[in-house]
């Protein structure tokens, strides 16, 4: 829920005003100068306070906002009606983004389980050519981040998603034909380019539906369904690696094409239950709690409407919003390990002496270890209401087990101690979920919302970029060099999230501090002259807070 501050907003207005209100279908009239606007019912429907109505009442029929003939500030329902319409937008929303998810990472995924089946070895390949693909990867996939969301926001995620599945999955299956180490660099730049964006995509969808309550948790679904499809992506390719020779093809060419022609098969369910649909899937009165409780939780969500492109001039000033910085920062320093550890766990299994097929179903335990952390601790995050002291969590747990990895002398030597090693460390708190909710929770406008998912993105593909070159060839096959790196980054991250926690207190502070100062005529003359879409200092000519605005911690 956006967070205001209305300690001392709840006064009278100046101008008697009359207003509808419906309840159980009968509607009155009520003065709105005789009604008692308690700080509780605030906090769950601002647009109790008049002047906070008028004026988003005014912003959605100036943007246009597809949902507005829903808008109702008096509406009301019960518990149980709001519970069977969250329980259908876990089935109709979240789950269908769960396996749009599955169909990015099934592609991120099969590269290091061809590895395990000697796919450098086939194409002549070194462990740096290996590098050099994955850093090409990132680079498209962090380049088309902001374009892919702008193309995304002008014609509507609905319509633009299928067709970067498509797209990515044809490249995706012409994997089965590589070459050498050319082509393999072309596919990788040309997946990363179609594929970036993409996560963006979903999160925002994501947002129109579920409050920023919901959010965490829902996301946290979404990265729990890349665990689960490694653990059955893993499975699978136990089976279809054993098809090495028929046709002629080695194992991984018929895992890059089976697994294209299935991302290939979702896309085309996921085009046809909309256009099966069209009048989508809810009753009116449905349709009024979801798009009620969304902008109760959050007004601004409202500010811009589904198809509404983003302006350079708009863009410009989401990019500079630096009150995301502190998140971009933790996004850019929390995930190298992963980053660097991930891709070469098969080949560590390998050269710890295990099958091409043990090797991938050696990867399901970290996976399920993974999951469980993730669940655990973004459901916390919501339950505590706490976020920058929870990050620090595994950065904790990470760094004792990259120490022991480093400086154990059995690390690398003895098979199932490092194994453990290796997995526990794979296995560790993954708070990604939590920060991209976090970062959507502080975005304080869609405009700013749509861009800050994807700059926050681009930040995790730099942390990328970076982990994918620090195992090298001449540190081989210990790594104790790239071990070292990981223990220094790891220790960077513990200030970074303090420092992102500190941040946002302050600002939160000052902010109290300018805007209890203010008179009432003063709150409600920024109101009305201060537009969401454009704040900003006319000196700097950057973005500036809403006084009223509080960040989540």
């Amino acid at each position: 829920m956006v967070r205001f501050n209305l300690k001392s907003d709840a006064t009278k207005s100046t101008t008697p005003e009359i207003s509808p209100a419906v309840s159980d279908n009968a509607i009155t009239v009520i003065d709105s100068n005789s009604v008692s606007l308690e700080e509780d019912q605030l906090a769950k429907n601002p647009f109790l306070d008049p002047n906070v109505e008028k004026y988003y009442r005014n912003l959605y029929e100036t943007t246009k906002y597809e949902s507005y003939k829903a808008f109702d500030p008096h509406f009301e329902w019960s518990k149980e009606e709001e519970k069977k319409v969250v329980m259908k937008l876990n089935f109709r929303v979240a789950l269908v983004a769960c396996f749009l998810f599955i169909a990015l990472q099934v592609d991120r995924g099969n590269l290091a389980q061809g590895v395990a089946d000697n796919l450098l070895d086939d194409l002549g390949m070194t462990t740096n050519d290996y590098n050099r693909g994955n850093t090409i990867f990132l680079v498209c996939f962090l380049v088309a981040e902001i374009p892919s969301q702008l193309i995304s926001k002008a014609l509507g995620p609905d319509i633009f998603i299928p067709v970067q599945i498509v797209a990515w999955s044809i490249v995706a299956m012409s994997q089965a034909a590589l070459s050498g180490k050319g082509s393999f660099y072309a596919t990788r730049a040309l997946i990363g380019l179609l594929e970036g964006g993409f996560i963006a995509d979903l999160v925002l969808w994501l947002t129109y539906f579920f409050t920023s309550a919901e959010l965490p948790v829902r996301l946290s679904w979404f990265w729990t369904s890349l665990s689960l499809v490694q653990i059955f992506t893993s499975l699978v390719a136990f089976g279809i690696l054993r098809m090495r020779g028929i046709a002629g093809m080695a194992g991984w060419r018929w895992l890059f094409l089976l697994e294209g022609i299935l991302r290939f098969d979702w896309d085309f369910r996921f085009y046809l239950m909309n256009w099966m649909h069209p009048k989508g899937w809810f009753t009116e009165r449905e349709e009024k709690i979801v798009v009620n409780r969304i902008l109760r939780d959050d007004p601004t969500k409202g500010s811009m409407h589904n198809r509404q492109a983003i302006s350079l001039r708009a863009l410009w000033y989401s990019l500079a919003d630096y009150n995301l910085w502190p998140i971009y920062a933790i996004g850019l320093t929390a995930f190298i390990g992963l980053n660097t550890f991930g891709p070469y766990f098969t080949l560590i299994n390998r050269q710890l002496g295990f099958s091409v097929f043990d090797t991938n179903l050696l990867t399901i335990p970290q996976n399920v270890i993974h999951i469980v952390f993730m669940l655990m601790l973004t459901w916390y995050s919501e339950k505590i209401n706490e976020r920058g002291f929870l990050c620090l969590i595994a950065p904790l747990y990470s760094l004792p087990l990259i120490a022991l990895i480093r400086w154990w002398p059995g690390s690398g030597v003895k098979v199932w101690p490092t194994w453990v090693l290796n997995t526990l460390y794979l296995g560790q708190p993954y708070i990604h979920a939590l920060c991209v909710a976090w970062v959507s929770r502080n975005s304080n406008h869609v405009r700013t919302r749509s861009i800050s998912s994807a700059v926050y993105n681009m930040f995790g593909q730099v942390d990328a970029i970076i982990g994918a070159n620090i195992y090298r060839n001449d540190d081989l096959p210990l790594y104790h060099r790239g071990n070292m790196q990981l223990f220094v980054l790891t220790l960077l991250a513990i200030p970074v999230i303090l420092l992102a926690k500190g941040y946002y207190v302050w600002q939160n502070k000052r902010r109290d501090k300018i805007w209890n100062a203010m008179t009432e005529e003063e709150k409600d003359d920024y109101r009305n002259t201060t537009k969401d879409e454009v704040q900003r200092d006319w000196t700097l000519g950057l973005p500036i807070e809403c006084p009223w605005f509080a960040y989540y911690l």
